[in-house]
């Protein structure tokens, strides 16, 4: 059976990579969504709930991950942070292996990875797509969040690679900016491309 084609999708807080992710989906292409991994394993009886606890005591509870606590014991704490990648990125990757062998029979497959040039993601896909719309309007998206403060969203996007590093760094890029209706055809084109 041959390996379906690995598209790897990402891009920064905002510029429309889950809406994008959706689009694929509509198309009937696999998209494996790592944050919803991630979120299901930290919910109630979830996998890494209890790892989580015994590195990070107290943060944990009958509904899972409390992420604010956990965010918390992580914030601005690099040591921290690192010993929590070490918990969650081995059980996502096993999660991947595991949707690729269930898909392995498709031509195209779609990794969703927020931090996918960030963390050296890149090697483990055979293309990178990054989604990307101009500041403004990435910036206008993320304040209509519930929650989000301009401190927040700073503090988010000082993790993640410049926008336009991302860009050079990508095999396609889309540019989420335009129409809705322009963003689905841009995606129709590069399915057809990848897949036909």
């Amino acid at each position: 059976m041959s390996q379906p084609f690995v598209l790897g999708l990402t891009g920064s807080i905002g510029m429309g990579k889950s809406t994008v992710a959706d689009m694929f989906e509509a198309l009937g292409v696999p998209v494996f969504d790592a944050d919803a991994v991630v979120r299901s394993m930290q919910g109630p009886g979830g996998a890494l709930i209890e790892p989580i606890e015994q590195a990070f005591p107290g943060t944990t509870g009958p509904a899972g991950v409390d992420r604010e606590k956990l965010g918390a014991a992580v914030f601005d704490d690099s040591e921290a942070l690192g010993r929590l990648e070490a918990i969650v990125h081995p059980a996502v990757r096993a999660a991947r292996q595991r949707f690729l062998l269930e898909h392995g029979g498709r031509p195209l497959v779609v990794f969703d990875i927020p931090l996918l040039l960030e963390k050296g993601g890149a090697e483990e896909v055979d293309a990178v797509l990054v989604v990307s719309a101009g500041p403004e309007v990435q910036r206008a998206r993320v304040l209509a969040r519930p929650g989000m403060t301009p401190e927040r969203f700073a503090s988010i996007l000082a993790l993640q690679l410049p926008d336009a590093e991302k860009r050079a760094r990508a095999d396609y890029v889309i540019d989420t900016g335009t129409s809705l209706d322009e963003t689905r055809a841009e995606v129709a084109r590069l399915v057809e491309k990848l897949a036909g």
